[in-house]
Parts: C-alpha cells; structure tokens; sequence
C-alpha cells in the first residue's frame, strides 16, 4: 500500500471507531506507539503492548458519544491527522479530548504513530 492509500483506510476506519480494526490491518508487527511524556503510556513497541495499551484506555471509558477525524495530510512516508474524540471518562465526567496523530508508514504499515495533546484534566 501507498502512503495515501494507508491513509485512506486508517481515515475510513477511525471515523468509524473501528480503532482495533485499524491496527490489525495497517500496522507493522514490531511498531511503535508513542504519547507525550509523563502520559500514563509515554512508548510502547509491538502489537502485543499496542493491544494492550488500546484496551486499557478503552476500559477508562464509561461512554463513546462521537468523535471527528480530520482529512489528512499526507507526505511521503507521514500522515497527520486532527482528531477529536467525545467520551465520558470513568470518574471523570463527559469532555471533548483533541490531539493530533502523526503515523509514518514503510513498506505500506504504520511503523510509528505518535500523538500530540494537552494532559488530561484530573478531577
């Protein structure tokens, strides 16, 4: 797959929520995750932690209510995306999360995503 065409489907399957989905298709074995520093996760490597850190912060939400992918843009071997995400967190309340994700792809999976935002409010 072509960047452009590994962005299409990662687009087509966050707006859908299908997130799992997304990774199991489009993600090389030995990728990395990456979020700010001092975030519960900072870096993960391999599908295995990627799972994992995916269900545990699926298990701190109470409720999805929506969320909004960006178009992307593209380079080369590097997608950005915009997305914005309405959930009521456990013990937390309802808010809106934004971020911005930044992939890059070789030989046509994501080897790399990382992630951009504001910490969370703690309550």
């Amino acid at each position: 797959m072509t960047t452009q065409e590994v962005a299409k489907r990662l687009i087509e399957l966050c707006r859908a929520g299908q997130w799992s989905q997304a990774q199991e298709e489009l993600y090389a074995d030995d990728a990395e995750s990456i979020e700010p520093a001092g975030t519960h996760w900072e870096s993960v490597k391999g599908m295995d932690a990627i799972r994992k850190k995916g269900e545990e912060w699926s298990g701190m939400i109470e409720q999805f209510h929506g969320n909004e992918i960006s178009e992307p843009l593209i380079t080369d071997n590097h997608i950005a995306v915009r997305m914005v995400s309405d959930t009521t967190m456990k013990g937390m309340g309802r808010m809106k999360f934004e971020e911005l994700g930044i992939y890059e792809v070789k030989n046509g999976k994501v080897i790399r995503e990382q992630f951009f935002y504001a910490p969370m409010p703690t309550r």
